[in-house]
């Protein structure tokens, strides 16, 4: 069997699986586990991450408003190496690879099979998990990994379960700032608080800090789409010239984290229990779990913006 994994969250999928061995090309964004490295990309950006993100925010919605791909498929690397499965997405255009792209792959290869993931929830996470394994011919990989998770998840939801529920953002880019949406209101409420910005399975939204304000959030999570908690912090200096962040309650109280959205919260995958036990340990010091995080202040969003101007 022969595997194509165009988007990181199937990866780590697959590998949860024991199925590496049989993925022979991943996308460009297929970081983990470590060995996924070592497969062949096959997919590429047109977006450029390393700008400020009011930049890759314009460029992305120029691409998507003149109807070009975020996402460039090497379909003849593909058909080359002659896959049995391929998986793709059909949740987000801006996201990763979409079903389009992949049909005229789907055409030319008699017989490939082209898995569509699309979870906007949890439990959607855990049936592309079972959608994965059935495809491979594992069905009880799937099952397995499917239980462990489910209990890992009621773990984190009994060690909070009677606590009080602080009122939480969670923010998944920064400028502009877009409310995280799909799983991520879920796995607050799981985590013991309240989204006061997030909806389960909406998609993120568009929004503004002032909203954020006005929203008055007990604790911020920044969590930008596709970066480490490192890359987040990088990124930091664009919030300083944001009165409405600056002024917010959390980040006097010094409850605005940043967190490894990369790993954690953007890909659809097994890590995301991961995540869940960040939030938790975030809203809940208590709780037993420790944070992959970092906390933000007002001195270390200076400090960030001095030494980027600096440098």
């Amino acid at each position: 069997m022969r595997v194509v994994s165009l988007l990181p969250g199937a990866t780590e999928i697959l590998w949860a699986l024991n199925l590496g061995a049989y993925v022979v090309a991943t996308s460009h964004e297929c970081d983990y586990p470590e060995e996924a490295r070592s497969r062949p990309r096959v997919v590429h950006t047109l977006v450029d991450p390393t700008r400020p993100s009011r930049e890759v925010d314009r460029q992305v919605r120029q691409l998507v408003g003149e109807g070009r791909p975020v996402f460039l498929v090497d379909l003849d690397r593909i058909r080359q190496l002659r896959p049995d499965v391929v998986i793709t997405q059909a949740v987000c255009e801006v996201c990763a690879v979409g079903p389009t792209q992949v049909l005229p792959l789907a055409e030319a290869l008699p017989g490939v099979r082209v898995v569509r993931l699309a979870a906007t929830s949890l439990e959607g996470v855990w049936e592309d998990v079972r959608r994965i394994a059935d495809a491979c011919g594992v069905p009880e990989r799937g099952r397995d990994l499917v239980g462990r998770l489910r209990a890992q998840v009621q773990a984190v939801s009994d060690a909070v379960a009677g606590r009080p529920r602080p009122r939480v953002a969670c923010v998944e880019w920064l400028d502009p700032p877009y409310v995280a949406g799909h799983w991520v209101p879920e796995m607050v409420a799981l985590a013991g608080g309240t989204d006061v910005l997030g909806e389960p399975g909406r998609p993120s939204w568009r929004t503004t800090w002032d909203r954020v304000a006005q929203a008055d959030p007990h604790v911020v999570v920044l969590m930008p789409c596709g970066f480490s908690v490192h890359g987040a912090w990088q990124r930091l200096p664009e919030l300083a010239d944001q009165p409405a962040f600056l002024g917010l309650r959390a980040l006097r109280d010094g409850n605005v984290h940043v967190v490894d959205a990369n790993a954690h919260f953007s890909r659809p995958g097994p890590r995301l229990v991961d995540g869940l036990r960040t939030l938790a340990a975030l809203l809940h010091p208590r709780c037993g779990f420790t944070p992959t995080a970092r906390r933000v202040t007002l001195r270390g969003i200076l400090a960030t913006s001095r030494a980027r101007r600096k440098a």
